[in-house]
Order: C-alpha cells, then structure tokens, then sequence
C-alpha cells in the first residue's frame, strides 16, 4: 500500500474527522487519499497557520483532535505560531507538513526546510521520516504523544519518495496505542488533606488541565464537600460557573477581578490543580506568595516547584488526583459548611464586580462585554486571542460551562481568535461561535473568513474597534511615557475611526457585516448576525482610549473606568 494511504488510513482510524490545511506540490500525495476519504472532510485555510489555529479550536471545543497540513517551506514554517500557541496551553494536534524528496535534505533545495528541528521547541514531539517502513508506527506514536500526559501538539515530516513508496501494511492488524494515567502517591494525598484541614483560609485553584481531564464536576464536588472557594485561571474559565457560590473568580495582574485578588491575598494555603503559576497570574512573586503555603498537581514533574515553593507536590493526572482527594477527604470527615468568609463570597464578588452598562457614545468598550453578556446563552463559544479586548474579556464575560471560553492564553496571538472560532464551530456546529477580536487582532488572519464562507461556517465575530493597536498604546503610555507606532486611523479611512472598512471588507468575502454606533444598536446587531445564517462581522465603534485594569502586582492593580 503507497505510505500516502497508509496515512490516512491511520488518520481516520484514530478518530480524525476535519483536516484544515492547504495542498501544495510537496503534499499532493496524501491529499490524492485526504480526497476519496469518507470520514475526514478537509477545509482550505487561506493561510498556514490560521489551519493550525482552526485544528486548535476544534479540540478546545470538543475534546477530539484535528489534522493541520500543508506543503513544505515556507508553508511548513507558517505553521510555527499556530504550534506554538497550541502549545504552551496544552493543546493536542497532529501536524503533517509535506518535504522534498529524502535526498535533497540538507542540501538547501527548493522549499526544502529542516522543518522538524524548528518546530521542536513548539511542539511535544517531530519526526522527519526517511524511512517508509516506519511510517505507521510513528504515525501511531504521535496520536499517543499527544493525548498522554501534559497533552500538545506533534508535528510529522514526510518527504516525497516516502509518501510514495509502497509499504506492507494490514490495518486490520494494527491499532490505537494505548494512553496511560499517571496515578498519585497515597501519601501525599494524605498530607494534602492534612494540610487543607488545617489550615484556616484556603482555596482551591482549578487550573486548565482540570478541563483538560475532563474533571470539572470532580473538582467542584471537592470543593462543595470540604466547602473550599474556587480561584480559576484564565485557561479554566468556564470549569466552574462565573455564578457558583464558591467561585470568587479570576486573580491575577490583567484579568484578575478586585475581589479575587483581593479574596487571594487573605488566604494561607493554596491547593493548585492542574495550572502553571503563569506569570500574568501571580504577578511579583514575593506578594503572591508571602504568607502562604503551596500544594500543587501537575502532570508533569518539572511544573512542580518551578514557580513557587511547594509543600506537597503532587504529579498525576488531575482528574484521577481530585478522586483521591475527595475519597480521602470523605474517609477523614463528614462534609464540612463554609466559613463565614465563604459564605460571603456571592455579595462581595457582586459588589465589588467592574460597571459595564455605560450608556454614552462614542460606546465604552465595557458595554460591548454588557451586551454579549446578556445576549448569548451559556453553550455559546468564545474564542479570543490578545489585547485589551482579550484582557476586557477575561474580567467582564460571564462564562457558566467549561470547553466555551476558547481563549489564546499563554501565547496571546493576535489573529488566533477568528480560525479558532471556524475550528470550534464545525467541531460543534449546534452551537454559536464568537470570535471576540479588536481591530488589530482582526487584521492577523481576516483571510479566514474565505474559509468561512467557502464552507458555509456562520462565525460571529465581534470587533471592538477603536482604531488603536491598544494593549501597546497603553503600555507606551505609563510605563515609558510616549506613543508611537500604534494608531490603526488614517485620512480616508472608515466612517467611524478612519481606518480600515471592516465591513466593506467582510463583505468582499461573502460574510453578513454591519456597523454599530450607538450602545442601544448593539442588541439589535447581534440578532441580525445570527439571523444572516452566514459569518458575520459586526465592527463596533469604541471610544479610542478607554485603558484596562492592570498592574504588576496583585496587590497594586490600577483600575480605569
């Protein structure tokens, strides 16, 4: 059998049912057998990297992994960003980029790229396979690379001669590798427990690799039965609804909320499950740690200890270390009412929760947040990539169900927002997909809407459009006192801000798009694009210099109105 249908073969066996990418001479081969395939159905990206970012958002979505490929070269390289991006947020992916023929490696031929070397760094695995034979057992092992442990993306490299060599090959006789769980050690579950018994304000922090295990509900029963209150990060949020009464929300120095932070810092002992410690989490570490004692879950043992002093670390899976510790936690005591600080936590974190219902024009970029608040329901997903709309969206979108709040979280990539929402949407394609976006971000990988419109993807896309390259402008502004480079509005510009015709644009490609002015339109709006049927791209007019809350510290976080 050719290896090119050997490949596909596998891909389908494993599950692969949506390949994103685009054909090019050096991986017609196996698009000859991605074509006559009967369970995977191929969408042409306009760009490289946004076929990784839609195979990206596809997972996010639903738990089941897509296929990114593309030629070789430059094609190859594009790829980067979007592996990257999957990467740092744990995103699994198969990635097959096609070669030149074996014998022109290392020889600088045309569009002939060590391509497994560079993506090495973004990626949990490559291979550049030379030898055709070994085809169907790395194929396997990648599947399993990916899924195992700390998930991520892997990226095969197959040159031409190999894709069209001519294999033995029975898929009868072959099958998925099998995926194993890392269990937790007993005894430090029993020390975690001690600990949390102990103590007299701790907090739980559901991490993303929480969601990842698909342990939301274990999590929450944890917290409900020794009534611990939830901290999320950015990458968990949805895993706990915005409204539980133990959800004290986001902490952290951009999208944290003030009575998050504020929640934090009164606490003595930490239990983090399934997180990193990220930077924009903590902050300065010597705030964020003062006083407090540290339990951490990771899959991965290089995690624990990385970022702050750990008492108890603990490597496993997420979900089968939440099983342990709520059954040793039910074996040492009955279930346990809140504290008054926890009973608190629904009045304070209403009270002290940022105003969004400005009513002026030019339109507060907060109303915009208001509005998609009210409008869409709780299975809506959410994709968004960087920015003060990304950070605007993290502190005022109310998420209620894990697996819809899609964001680019460690990476921060403009332009990730709008393929991943056409990933998610064909992933689950009963439920509405929003790419929230500013005008910037819009520009990185506006050429997707193609990929929309060909394949008839009704997208959302929301764009907070203030004519400013924004999160830069504001960082120019305090920290280094000037501004330059960063002003998107030019004479003959837009109506509006002057910059580009955001719906003018969106409507070359066949999407639905319209212009809203006024707060009272943005409702209205919003009902038009999910009544087109087709993408849309609603281009809200914003007040140019609205700035995000932030600061360095989770204790100095300057608010902006």
């Amino acid at each position: 059998m050719r290896v090119a249908e050997v490949v596909v073969k596998i891909l389908e066996d494993e599950g692969i049912t949506a390949a994103f990418g685009i054909p090019g001479a050096s991986i017609n081969p196996v698009y000859e057998f991605l074509g006559t395939s009967q369970r995977i159905t191929h969408y042409l990206a306009r760009h490289e990297e946004g076929a990784v970012h839609a195979a990206d958002g596809y997972y996010r979505a639903s738990g089941r992994m897509a296929l990114a490929i593309c030629t070789s070269g430059p094609g190859a390289t594009n790829f980067i960003t979007g592996l990257y991006t999957a990467q740092i947020d744990s995103i699994p992916l198969i990635a097959i980029t096609g070669q030149n023929v074996s014998a022109q490696l290392g020889k600088e031929a045309f569009q002939c790229v060590d391509i497994a070397t560079i993506a090495a760094p973004v990626c949990k695995a490559t291979w550049c396979i030379t030898e055709p034979s070994q085809v169907p057992s790395i194929v396997r092992q990648a599947f399993r690379v990916a899924r195992e442990g700390r998930p991520g993306p892997v990226l095969i490299d197959l040159p031409l001669d190999v894709q069209m060599a001519d294999i033995p090959y029975d898929l009868g006789a072959d099958a998925p590798l099998p995926i194993t769980k890392t269990s937790p050690d007993p005894a430090q579950i029993t020390r975690a427990i001690d600990l949390l018994l102990e103590a007299e304000n701790p907090v739980l922090i559901m991490g993303g690799g929480v969601l990842l295990a698909g342990a939301c509900e274990r999590f929450m029963a944890l917290a409900e039965y020794l009534a611990l209150p939830v901290i999320t990060t950015y990458m968990a949020t949805g895993g706990i609804p915005a409204d539980h009464p133990l959800h004290v929300g986001h902490i952290g120095i951009q999208v944290g909320s003030p009575y998050g932070n504020q929640f934090f810092l009164g606490c003595d002992l930490v239990l983090g499950i399934g997180n990193r410690f990220g930077d924009r989490h903590t902050g300065k570490l010597d705030v964020y740690t003062r006083g407090r004692r540290f339990i951490h879950v990771n899959v991965e043992p290089e995690h624990i200890g990385r970022i702050v002093p750990t008492e108890v670390g603990i490597v496993a899976d997420a979900g089968l270390a939440i099983d342990a510790l709520l059954a040793e936690a039910k074996r040492r005591t009955p279930p346990r009412e809140p504290s008054e600080r926890v009973r608190r936590i629904p009045a304070e974190r209403a009270r002290q929760a940022r105003r969004t219902d400005y009513d002026q024009v030019p339109i507060k970029p907060q109303r915009v947040y208001h509005e998609m608040n009210a409008f869409f329901g709780p299975d809506t997903m959410f994709t968004t990539g960087c920015g003060l709309t990304q950070i605007w969206s993290g502190q005022f979108q109310s998420i209620a169900r894990p697996y819809t709040y899609l964001a680019s979280g460690g990476a921060g990539t403009l332009g990730y927002d709008l393929p991943a929402a056409i990933g998610a949407k064909i992933a689950c394609p009963e439920r509405t997909a929003v790419a929230v976006m500013g005008d910037g971000g819009f520009g990185f990988m506006v050429e997707e809407l193609a990929m929309a419109c060909q394949h008839q993807v009704p997208i959302i896309v929301i764009v907070v459009n203030n004519g400013y390259l924004s999160l830069i402008r504001q960082n120019q502004r305090y920290a280094y006192e000037y501004e330059y480079g960063v002003d998107l509005a030019y004479e003959g510009g837009a109506p509006g801000i002057g910059g580009i015709d955001n719906v003018k644009l969106a409507e070359a490609f066949g999407c639905y798009a319209e212009r809203v002015t006024e707060p009272g339109e943005i409702r209205a709006a919003f009902e038009r694009a999910v009544a087109s049927g087709k993408p849309a791209v609603i281009d809200i007019i914003v007040e140019r210099e609205t700035d995000a809350s932030m600061g360095a510290s989770i204790d100095a976080v300057r608010e902006f109105e």
